[in-house]
């Protein structure tokens, strides 16, 4: 086995043994991170009736375009904030799935936080 499918392997455990407590329910909506090496992207989730709300991601026109890293999980955590307020939702619960939080997703995070979303 190699040293990425590993630390894969340890993400999913970890994103796994999360999910058990995190749960999205449609007033208080799953806020779920998805990294990747180049992009990042993240969805509103109400996990009773299994269904996105709204989300967000670099690889969306107009979101993150010509910057990439922390300021653009940083740009993408604001475009959530403000789709989910034009939804009418204002609580979230963080999912990070799995990943530390630490670099893109606190940066999205915080960026979240600061346009109004509450979790």
């Amino acid at each position: 086995m190699s040293i990425q499918s590993d630390r894969r392997a340890g993400r999913h455990r970890r994103h796994r043994r999360i999910r058990k407590s995190v749960f999205g329910t449609e007033n208080r909506p799953r806020l779920v991170v998805f990294r990747s090496s180049k992009h990042i992207s993240v969805q509103l989730v109400n996990d009773e009736d299994g269904v996105t709300l709204v989300s967000a991601s670099t690889q969306q026109d107009g979101v993150a375009s010509g910057i990439r890293g922390i300021d653009a999980a940083a740009e993408v955590g604001r475009q959530i904030a403000n789709r989910a307020t034009q939804a009418g939702i204002k609580k979230v619960v963080f999912d990070r799935a799995g990943y530390r939080y630490h670099g893109r997703v606190a940066a999205l995070a915080d960026a979240a936080r600061k346009e109004g979303l509450e979790f």
